[in-house]
């Protein structure tokens, strides 16, 4: 019998085949192209992430060379400061030489 039911549709079996074989080309350009936009994609992804590491770079740069400036600047208050504290520690040895020590 089932031999018998394939035998009596030979017109869908022709069918199927003919269907199958116009699917598989649509199939394959269709996945051809779908390869092609993701390999355009990578590289995009690619550019944009080359670009974003160059930059990264660049600003790493500028916040080293902003913290050097800042470094420096901040030895150089720190120098006037000591400078500052040294005279005024002149000073009070100076005064409390000139003043006669406090009676008790």
């Amino acid at each position: 019998m089932q031999q018998g039911d394939s035998d009596s549709q030979p017109g869908a079996n022709l069918f199927l085949s003919l269907i199958s074989g116009i699917q598989a080309p649509v199939i394959m350009m269709s996945q051809n192209r779908q390869e092609e936009r993701d390999r355009l994609r990578a590289e995009q992804d690619y550019e944009v992430n080359l670009k974003a590491e160059i930059e990264i770079g660049r600003l790493h740069a500028k916040v080293d060379e902003l913290r050097e400036k800042d470094w420096s600047h901040l030895l150089d208050i720190q120098r006037q400061q000591l400078q500052l504290l040294l005279q005024q520690a002149e000073l009070l040895s100076i005064r409390r030489v000139d003043q006669p020590p406090p009676e008790r």
